[in-house]
């Protein structure tokens, strides 16, 4: 029989199941956002315990083993001091004569709808490290970002 007619199983012609891909670079978050992560393994374990279907159980898995690497290499941030921009940060700027405020913190924590926005994002690393009155660069252009305020957000302490 010709190899072309012989099927093994239906297995091998599934699509592979890959890992959820990691972040490169350090794991930094907010004491809220090492909270955030263990009250998400803490519910996965529940849904995996209660679930008896086969395929949603390995996805439930596939998410846990995502979030139990993501504990486990947090790196909790200290709050920036009031003037200083850092993670944890609710910072207040000017960009094209619009003000806007933000928080920064850790990249699984990000929530941009709400300002939260990671500190791996293109903005917050123009705005880390900077202190309240200063401008920076941004986009190429120096000055672009003036910075109104910066201060520890109470919520991402938390």
């Amino acid at each position: 029989m010709s190899v072309a007619f012989r099927r093994e199983s239906d297995d091998e012609h599934k699509e592979p199941e890959f890992e959820l891909p990691i972040a490169v670079g350090p794991n930094l978050v907010t004491p809220r956002g090492l909270r955030l992560l263990g009250e998400e393994v803490t519910r996965l374990e529940r849904e995996i315990a209660g679930t008896a279907d086969e395929d949603a159980r390995k996805k439930l898995q596939r998410r846990l083993r995502y979030f139990h690497t993501r504990q486990s290499t947090a790196e909790v941030q200290a709050p920036p001091a009031d003037g200083s921009v850092g993670i944890g940060s609710r910072v207040t700027y000017r960009l094209n004569k619009a003000e806007k405020t933000i928080t920064i913190v850790g990249g699984d924590e990000a929530d941009p709808a709400r300002g939260h926005i990671a500190f791996s994002a293109p903005l917050a690393r123009a705005l880390m490290g900077a202190e309240t009155g200063e401008s920076v660069e941004y986009q190429d252009r120096e000055d672009a970002i003036a910075i109104l305020a910066a201060e520890a957000d109470p919520e991402t302490q938390t």
